[in-house]
């Protein structure tokens, strides 16, 4: 079993995807977009280039997006993703990345259960807790 989020970008989403293939170092496997799709005909004009499926493989996960044209997106709210990397200058460089343009919850430092770990609501609105597992950075 695996549980892979999929996110809702609002009309973002093959921004975002392009930023976090190049942040963590993916490349996104699908980039469909609703002019490509079978339901073309269902979504306004100035939706035809937005994203139907996208998806990126992030270590053994995956993520999945979306540009919803339906009226549905919501900003995100409730929750977070969790990355977890080997070492501490990998994830200096990833939570740095991600929070370009966006806001530091929690500025990276040594926790309990990490060697380091910081919070940060990267410019897409999707917030993600960085850690280094302790017994990686001992």
């Amino acid at each position: 079993m695996r549980l892979n989020p999929h996110i809702n970008f609002g009309g973002r989403c093959e921004e975002a995807f392009q930023f976090y293939a190049a942040t963590l170092g993916s490349t996104p496997n699908t980039m469909l977009t609703w002019g490509d799709s079978p339901m073309s005909q269902q979504v306004p004009a100035e939706w035809q280039q937005k994203i139907c499926h996208a998806s990126m493989g992030v270590g053994e996960s995956e993520l999945a997006g979306v540009d919803d044209p339906f009226e549905q997106y919501e900003p995100l709210r409730g929750f977070q993703l969790v990355l977890e990397l080997d070492e501490q200058s990998e994830a200096g460089r990833v939570f740095a990345t991600l929070a370009q343009n966006g806001r530091v919850i929690l500025p990276m430092q040594t926790t309990f259960w990490s060697g380091m770990y910081g919070i940060v609501l990267d410019q897409f609105g999707l917030r993600w807790e960085v850690q280094v597992a302790l017994r990686h950075s001992e």
